[in-house]
């Protein structure tokens, strides 16, 4: 049981590393501390949620959870 799940554990890293490479970067680098400007409303930004991006993030969240629930899974007494 403990072997399946970190296979699992291991798979599920690697999609998060995926998924998290193909997000967009959401600053400007170093120009953010200059002063840099923000474009937060914008049609693009409302509707965000809808787009590739959007369901990026979601996917994203959702494997991180996941990731989170094995780890202490994974760690607990039960399993031992």
């Amino acid at each position: 049981m403990k072997t399946a799940l970190t296979v699992i554990f291991v798979i599920l890293c690697i999609i998060i590393t995926v998924l998290v490479l193909w997000q967009e970067s959401k600053d400007n680098g170093l120009g953010s501390l200059a002063g840099g400007s923000s474009n937060s409303e914008t049609y693009w930004s409302k509707n965000k949620g809808r787009s590739r991006e959007g369901k990026l993030v979601l996917a994203t969240t959702i494997c991180v959870v996941l990731f989170l629930g094995l780890a202490l899974l994974i760690s607990s007494k039960f399993l031992n």
